[in-house]
């Protein structure tokens, strides 16, 4: 991997990493908060040393911050290159079109504005959401249903672009 990190460095070239709290969230639904994985608790419910996580995508993205710098690509950026919330999912737990638009809405906003990470604070997180329509072509369930869009163009459910 350091030969990676270090042409990545040398080419000022982001990792992209695809981040989902939603997977995380409904492996361990005891142990995670769902606030916490929607980007909408007002507390702190992770704390790592001195930094504080009130959003289970700021902490999945300084935990590749912090393997990075232990592999020597401290100077690596990430770039989030898939995040999304399922807006239904056959009976999956916590798949909705609530917590779909909640998620989005939230980490739109989150990643639009400067405040960054604990890890890495003060600056945008690029982030591309996954996805603009919903795979009707895929397996049925909660890979069918990230869209932003149905594939007949209308949307699922409603989130501003700032």
């Amino acid at each position: 991997m350091g030969q990676i990190f270090s042409f990545l460095e040398e080419n000022k070239s982001p990792l992209q990493v695809n981040v989902y709290p939603y997977f995380a969230y409904i492996d361990k639904p005891n142990e995670i908060q769902l606030s916490y994985a929607l980007l909408n608790s007002n507390d702190v419910v992770v704390r790592d040393g001195t930094l504080e996580y009130k959003c289970l995508f700021d902490a999945i993205v300084d935990s590749v911050y912090s393997a990075l710098e232990k592999a020597g690509g401290e100077a690596v950026e990430i770039v989030v290159s898939e995040s999304g919330w399922p807006s239904d999912g056959d009976g999956e737990i916590a798949a909705s079109v609530e917590n779909a638009e909640m998620y989005n809405g939230k980490m739109i906003e989150h990643v639009s504005g400067t405040l960054g990470t604990p890890k890495r604070p003060g600056k945008s997180i690029e982030t591309y959401v996954f996805a603009v329509f919903n795979e009707n072509h895929k397996r049925p369930g909660i890979e069918q249903n990230f869209g932003l869009y149905y594939p007949n163009m209308t949307e699922v459910y409603h989130v501003e672009f700032n």
